[in-house]
């Protein structure tokens, strides 16, 4: 297993992560096997969050009953933009996750203008700046999928890591990945497999960490058997060879014509929906089997895609040529409106 430092923190981390979003899917007692496992295996470093239902409660309970709270680099998220809310997140994860300290507590995926009411006076940066000096919170963090956002973020100096999705499909991020080290705060990877896209996940992980530019990568995991094809990716540090970079362009040859990168080019629609979230939530259903959550979070858009009047325009932006009109009425058909 690789170690790096993350950023200027001074915590050391394996470059192999571990993913909190699919445990959703097993149970409690399959938390505890999987991280003993990936423990045993040199894994250092657990990403989870507020919004991801049982995540926190079972990561946590596991390593209560593990006794291995102290091995883990603990880091969580939430969405709160208030100093009161705040607080009031950070205490529930405290709770969860049966822990009197979260070594990186992280911004999850605010808008710019979320992140102007974050950065305000009496905003969420204002109450993790006070848990950090009482030593609740050990480093701040965000987490966005807007390279405009990621931007904002390597502007604020108290932002100490950013994680945004890159792999081998999805690049609008690469440019600004190169800008973290310079502004001394760590990249952590999300998606490396590109939401379960990519099915080859030796190949994907691989890709992602022969970057040097990145961090820390975090796939989900739900099973041993992708635990350990993680590691052997993680465990090869050897360049990419040119049947690797030639099986990377096939990857990008067959997701080109059909996979949302989320750049939000397409936006603004005309009725109002929010495309690369309702495919993201598509996504959920197709490749982690999150069905009743994916569900849960496509009900909070405000505008379903059976909105769409096919005007077209979201097309005429969209810089991969993505047949938009038709992938969302895939998207009613998965969820009914």
């Amino acid at each position: 297993m690789q170690y790096v430092t993350l950023g200027n923190t001074g915590l050391r981390v394996s470059r192999l992560g571990f993913g909190g979003i699919p445990i959703q899917r097993i149970d409690q007692p399959g938390t505890r096997a999987l991280l003993k496992a990936a423990h045993d295996a040199g894994i250092n470093y657990i990403d989870t969050a507020r919004a991801y239902t049982v995540s926190e409660s079972w990561i946590g309970q596991s390593l209560e009953e593990l006794g291995l709270r102290d091995d883990f680099v603990l880091a969580t998220k939430c969405r709160a933009l208030t100093a009161e809310d705040m607080r009031a997140e950070l205490g529930a994860s405290l709770r969860d996750l049966r822990t009197d300290r979260i070594d990186l507590y992280q911004f999850h995926n605010p808008s710019l203008a979320d992140l102007d009411k974050i950065l305000a006076p009496g905003g969420a940066l204002e109450a993790l700046l006070a848990a950090k000096a009482q030593g609740v919170v050990g480093h701040i963090g965000l987490t966005a999928h807007l390279a405009a956002v990621f931007e904002r973020a390597l502007e604020v100096p108290e932002i100490e890591t950013i994680m945004f999705p890159y792999n081998i499909v999805e690049q609008q991020g690469a440019e600004l990945i190169a800008r973290c080290a310079a502004a001394g705060k760590a990249f952590i990877d999300m998606k490396p497999l590109a939401g379960g896209a990519i099915e080859d996940g030796r190949l994907a992980l691989r890709y992602v960490l022969a970057d040097p530019g990145v961090t820390v990568a975090i796939p989900g995991m739900a099973e041993e058997r992708e635990l350990r094809i993680n590691l052997d990716a993680a465990d090869d540090t050897a360049p990419l060879t040119a049947e690797e970079l030639a099986a990377c362009q096939k990857v990008r040859d067959a997701l080109g014509t059909q996979f949302c990168r989320r750049c939000n080019y397409c936006a603004p629609c005309t009725v109002g929906i929010q495309i690369p979230s309702a495919f993201l939530f598509d996504g959920y259903i197709a490749r982690y089997g999150l069905e009743q959550w994916a569900r849960e979070r496509y009900a909070t858009l405000p505008v379903k895609a059976s909105a769409c009047v096919e005007c077209g325009a979201c097309e005429t932006r969209c810089p991969y040529n993505l047949p938009i009109r038709q992938m969302l009425k895939t998207v009613v058909e998965h969820f009914g409106e």
